[in-house]
């Protein structure tokens, strides 16, 4: 594994953005206006000192990376501080801090494995338009009904990393109550470990594959693309969508999402469908009947999809 210029910049960014985790009293919170405002004022305070620093030691693409990276790290940070706070937001920082990780891990996974195909876009935030919709439906669905079942609120005034609200920050409640809907519960936890196998199996789809891999379906076959068929490829023909496919239905259980669960799971499926026999038409251009005995080994690993297939 080469680890190059852009994942030392890569890594050495989101820690800088991470560092709001150490601004003093970052994590307190009180029931009135001016805690709110000093709050915010740090956070915004951090983030404009952040972005002066990568802007002064990084130029051009460095600084693109940088930014990226950054950013995504003050909003790790964001999701980590509301996770161990006291606030009923905890499943929301959950949701944040794993969004982003799997934004920044996405491009540095690659650049640490995968230069040759290594974009600016594999930070995969420009994804779509239909993605930004769906990010932006997921927060509004969760706001909307944090309001409408209100639960437990801002209980204490209690530091981010003290030992009761490090025990809050993943308690969960042994049966499930409306008023409680968005606080952390068993099935907010059941979509947390569907959120982590899919990350995991993703990257380790990603690190299988090397140079393999490309984060767009390719029509031409470069010098020394191979068929992956080891690793997690023993088990399943596209591991890479089959994490991205149950992390992304996994974010939804986490909040507790009802309505955007069956929006991403049609949406998810839908798309994963057509992506996959896009892809296996190019594969099997790419490596005729070695793909086919491959698809009559291994399946998709997404229910009833089946990909595509040469009918004899």
């Amino acid at each position: 594994m080469a680890f190059g210029e852009e994942a030392r910049i890569c890594l050495i960014s989101v820690l800088l953005g991470l560092s709001v985790l150490i601004l003093p009293d970052i994590g307190t919170f009180d029931i009135n206006f001016v805690s709110y405002f000093i709050f915010y004022a740090k956070y915004a305070f951090a983030i404009v000192i952040i972005n002066g620093i990568t802007s002064y030691v990084y130029k051009d693409c460095a600084y693109q990376i940088a930014l990226r990276s950054s950013m995504l790290g003050v909003a790790m940070g964001l999701g980590t501080i509301l996770t161990f706070s006291d606030s009923s937001l905890r499943l929301f920082g959950w949701y944040l801090a794993f969004l982003s990780f799997f934004h920044w891990s996405e491009y540095f996974t690659m650049a640490v494995v995968n230069r040759p195909h290594l974009l600016l876009e594999s930070f995969l935030l420009d994804h779509s338009k239909e993605y930004h919709m769906a990010a932006a439906a997921s927060v509004a669905e969760f706001l909307v009904e944090w309001y409408l079942f209100p639960c437990c609120g801002f209980e204490s005034n209690s530091y981010l990393f003290s030992a009761q609200l490090v025990k809050n920050a993943f308690s969960v409640k042994p049966r499930f109550h409306i008023h409680d809907l968005k606080l952390p519960s068993w099935i907010s936890v059941i979509g947390l470990m569907m959120v982590v196998g899919g990350e995991i199996l993703r990257k380790g789809a990603m690190i299988t594959a090397k140079t393999n891999f490309n984060h767009y379906v390719q029509h031409v076959k470069h010098d020394g693309h191979q068929l992956v068929t080891c690793g997690v490829y023993r088990w399943m023909r596209h591991p890479s969508y089959v994490g991205w496919f149950y992390w992304s239905i996994g974010t939804q259980v986490m909040l507790c999402n009802p309505i955007c669960l069956v929006g991403y799971c049609y949406a998810s499926w839908s798309f994963f469908k057509q992506r996959i026999e896009h892809e296996e038409m190019t594969l099997l251009s790419f490596f005729g009947d070695d793909y086919v005995a491959y698809q009559d080994c291994v399946g998709t690993g997404i229910p009833f999809i089946n990909g595509y297939r040469v009918a004899l």
